[in-house]
């Protein structure tokens, strides 16, 4: 019973709805509730000696391949910030805004960090932030101590390429391992289109 009232839920969330790809092209994706993946499994990291960034793109083409708990924490970060967000895009005259979950570790003390140098670059193109959700306090001052953590939710003007690849920068750190990710999410998708499949529809409605 848990689990049908779990899925009615995620229905009335418009788990079906096609979503906008970076072109602004309507794109379906699966529904949630039937991946496995963790959220590390979609996280993008560089690190020096001062700190560790760690990157998470929000977009439903992936999100909806995590595990039924990581997927619904994920979209309650998404929808408790929605209006923050919304008004980040509408000053910028985005329509459709690309997410990504960002946090910065202190590896030292005393470290200072510049949100906006964190930059995507996409078929040669360089994109920055046009905003930022600060999560946490330290995010706003900038500062970290040893251990300390400071994270927010990113808006950008397009939609992150998630079924291509993209080059995340930081000052001298680069990290292009999204493309390596491609044949794990391909793989999960497949298996996540297998379980829904095999989901059996509930006929007491």
């Amino acid at each position: 019973m848990r689990t049908r009232h779990w899925f009615a839920l995620l229905a009335l969330l418009g788990c079906a709805a096609p979503v906008r790809g970076q072109s602004g092209e309507r794109v379906r994706v699966l529904p949630p509730g039937y991946g496995t993946l963790s959220q590390n499994d979609l996280a993008l990291r560089m690190r020096n000696d001062d700190l560790e960034i760690r990157f998470i793109p929000l977009d439903l083409r992936v999100t909806r391949l995590l595990a039924r708990d990581a997927y619904q924490s994920i979209l309650g970060l998404v929808e408790t910030n929605r209006r923050r967000i919304d008004s980040v895009a509408s000053r910028a005259g985005v329509s459709h805004p690309g997410l990504a979950l960002v946090s910065f570790f202190g590896v030292r003390s005393d470290v200072h960090f510049d949100a906006q140098t964190l930059t995507l670059l996409v078929r040669n193109r360089a994109f920055q932030p046009i905003g930022t959700i600060p999560l946490t306090p330290r995010f706003t001052s900038g500062q970290l101590g040893v251990r300390d953590q400071a994270s927010a939710i990113y808006v950008f003007e397009e939609s992150i390429p998630v079924d291509d690849s993209f080059t995340l920068s930081y000052a001298a750190l680069t990290s292009e391992d999204w493309q390596n990710k491609q044949s794990t999410l391909e793989r999960e998708r497949a298996r996540a289109a297998a379980r829904a499949r095999e989901q059996p529809r509930d006929t007491s409605r």
